[in-house]
């Protein structure tokens, strides 16, 4: 089921790979003669600095979003290996930043997460690692990002989430999924990174 809605995002969003510009994801509404589409939603989360993390902290920037756990048995080195090579393509550039949320805070505290950012070996102000409680990550990733992350005592390691790595825009619009998993897809997220910085 996560691999069909990543999938099927996945299609829509390169519907429009060949265009100067980005579709817009998510199911919009009509006011008189606009067109709005759905936006990420205030947040505060702590992270790997035990610093709150707020959605203005992305005021007039790009960012990548994604879920994930430190203990995660299976798709989350992956992704986070995949990201980083699109953090370091743009590890230069004050426009575009990161943001993984993990849906496992009591494993996940703000030590772990430093450990595991200084593991990584990245700039923190560019990529932060946050935590929260468990029903505002889950709610923001169904609500916000339209994605998929809960509880699950039959999956590899208790929880499930999306393998999508979410683009979103400086106004918080969801412009593209990737699949976190998948190397060739990174590409296109660096390609598609570059066209919203020209928007």
């Amino acid at each position: 089921m996560i691999r069909l809605v990543v999938f099927i995002l996945v299609v829509l969003s390169s519907c429009n790979r060949n265009n100067s510009t980005l579709p817009f994801l998510g199911h919009p509404t009509i006011s008189g003669t606009d067109t709005l589409y759905p936006t990420v939603p205030s947040f505060s989360f702590l992270n790997q600095d035990s610093g709150v993390i707020t959605d203005r902290y992305f005021t007039d920037k790009i960012y990548v979003a994604d879920f994930i756990f430190l203990s995660c048995p299976t798709i989350c080195p992956k992704m986070t290996a995949n990201l980083k090579t699109v953090y370091e393509a743009y590890a230069t550039n004050n426009n575009v930043y990161f943001l993984s949320h993990t849906i496992d805070p009591e494993r996940d505290s703000p030590s772990r997460l430093k450990r595991y950012t200084t593991h990584l070996n990245i700039n923190t102000k560019k990529w932060n690692f946050v935590t929260g409680a468990k029903d505002s990550l889950f709610a923001i990733a169904k609500q916000g990002y339209f994605t998929n992350a809960y509880a699950d005592s039959t999956s590899p390691g208790g929880l499930v989430h999306s393998g999508g790595l979410l683009l979103v825009d400086k106004n918080k619009h969801i412009r593209g999924v990737y699949d976190g998993t998948n190397t060739e897809e990174m590409n296109r997220l660096k390609n598609e990174i570059a066209v919203l910085l020209k928007e």
